[in-house]
């Protein structure tokens, strides 16, 4: 089973960050590692990481200066060792099966990347789904 890199940059996300952590770590697919890069947040934020850090063996915990979303997800690139990397934001959580299914969809299509269905949820009552895309860029095939 090939290890999956998910990457989580975080920034004052304390009040979201416990919900985001715990969806990643009760994945069905469990062969992953859980990179979780605080961009010197200035809320409890670290305080959760370091907390969850101390309970499961599969996070790796980055404090950085703040540089932004984007040197945190590249500061996550370079300290994964898994086979693939998947990105979540610090205030959203995701479905206990989406590496399964994401890791299933990669591999039936051969593909490169694959971008998940989000949802938009409104105070817990209404949401807008959005749809799944596949991209295969060896062979030139946009969906």
């Amino acid at each position: 089973m090939e290890k999956v890199s998910v990457i989580v940059p975080i920034y004052n996300a304390g009040k979201k960050l416990n919900k985001c952590i715990d969806s990643i770590l009760n994945q069905t697919y469990k062969n992953i590692e859980v990179i979780l890069v605080n961009d010197r947040s200035t809320d409890n934020s670290l305080k959760i990481c370091e907390k969850y850090k101390s309970i499961d063996d599969r996070i790796i915990l980055i404090n950085k200066k703040n540089e932004g979303s984007i040197q945190a997800r590249k500061t996550g690139i370079d300290n994964s060792s898994g086979d693939y990397i998947m990105f979540v934001d610090a205030d959203d959580w995701v479905d206990n099966n989406i590496v399964s299914i994401m890791y299933d969809e990669l591999k039936k299509y051969k593909c490169d990347i694959v971008v998940s269905n989000s949802y938009k949820v409104f105070s817990n009552r209404a949401f807008i789904k959005k749809t799944i895309r596949i991209i295969t860029l060896k062979r030139k095939n946009y969906m």
